[in-house]
């Protein structure tokens, strides 16, 4: 069985307005009718392939959860906001060392399910053998906003990991794309939990412990564990990237054509909503005339646009925001997001 670990996060800031830190984007129904958390629980779901779920997520989030997931999921409370690898390590110690965990976001969009499986089955033959496995989503464009990953020798089902790229600039981005060799690393892992703690505690020995010790003093009530807080504030915050993926010597990947997205800003929720011949799309009462590539949203009043291209339009309670589809990787920089 394949142990789900889904982490949950998020400032509510990269798709403000209608993302607030207080109802963040996992919890929002922005792709279809069910939220992204419950669509990532979906896709773990068959209990021919998958174990009850985990979720590791901090306090402010726990009453979403609860609401949005069923009676088999185990929630695990972080103490305190430390990144990826302390998170995925929680999960780790609590379960068994031979468990093959499947660590996916919380946040992101999957539109093809049957790709994401066979992914999973591939990436859990590797890990299994203890490899730690990445998830390698197939690029469509020269997207910056990525990191990327560089295959490397070819073997079961995947490829040892060459290199981790940083997000690069468009020239580059480019050349990756032309060179066929790059994936998007999609922060998508498969770890047996022992072979994962064990690299943990060479890469990263004062986190490995600490989180060890935060989980021996757990306390537990019903389906949430509280790990302690003390040992875990020490931690220095940090990706699993960063900790495990780009130091280990078993870093491996497997290609995953899955229609994914990150929907990491109102640009990339505008490409994988459904939209008509001209590319545009609207929620709530909107009006477009002679429009291209045009996202509007409302929650209330109509919102008309005439002969724009590439521009998002958001309109929240008493909050309006509007973007060029380009900018849109600054919303998380207005004050309204940042002063929430």
């Amino acid at each position: 069985m394949i142990q789900p670990v889904i982490l949950c996060g998020g400032s509510g800031t990269r798709l403000w307005p209608r993302s607030r830190k207080d109802h963040p984007k996992p919890f929002l129904p922005l792709v279809g009718e069910r939220t992204l958390f419950e669509a990532t629980l979906d896709r773990c779901a068959d209990p021919q392939h998958f174990a009850s779920p985990i979720v590791v997520a901090g306090e402010a989030h726990v009453h979403h959860i609860l609401a949005q997931s069923g009676d088999d999921t185990t929630l695990i409370v972080e103490p305190a906001a430390k990144n990826t690898a302390p998170a995925i390590a929680l999960a780790a110690a609590h379960l068994p060392p031979d468990t093959v965990m499947l660590v996916c976001p919380s946040d992101h969009h999957i539109a093809d399910d049957a790709a994401f499986i066979a992914a999973a089955q591939s990436a859990v033959r590797l890990a299994r053998q203890d490899w730690m496995v990445a998830f390698g989503i197939t690029p469509d464009s020269p997207e910056t906003g990525y990191g990327y990953i560089l295959r490397g020798e070819a073997i079961d089902g995947g490829h040892r990991i060459a290199r981790f790229v940083e997000k690069p600039d468009r020239t580059r981005a480019e050349e990756f794309l032309a060179d066929g060799g790059y994936s998007w690393n999609g922060g998508i892992f498969a770890f047996r939990a022992g072979a994962f703690l064990s690299e943990l505690a060479t890469y990263r020995p004062e986190m490995a412990e600490a989180v060890q010790r935060s989980v021996v003093d757990a306390s537990r009530e019903g389906p949430i564990l509280r790990p302690a807080a003390s040992p875990f504030a020490d931690i220095v915050a940090e990706s699993v990237d960063y900790a495990v993926m780009e130091n280990t010597d078993n870093a491996a990947v497997v290609p995953a054509d899955m229609g994914w997205s990150d929907i990491g800003s109102w640009k990339a929720l505008r490409d994988v909503r459904p939209h008509d011949a001209n590319g545009n799309a609207v929620i709530g009462a909107g009006e477009l005339i002679d429009c291209c590539n045009v996202m509007v949203e409302t929650d209330g009043p109509r919102v008309s646009v005439i002969g724009l291209q590439d521009v998002i339009v958001v309109v929240d309670g008493d909050e309006v925001m509007v973007t060029t589809a380009a900018g849109s990787q600054k919303v998380g920089t207005l004050k309204g997001a940042v002063n929430q």
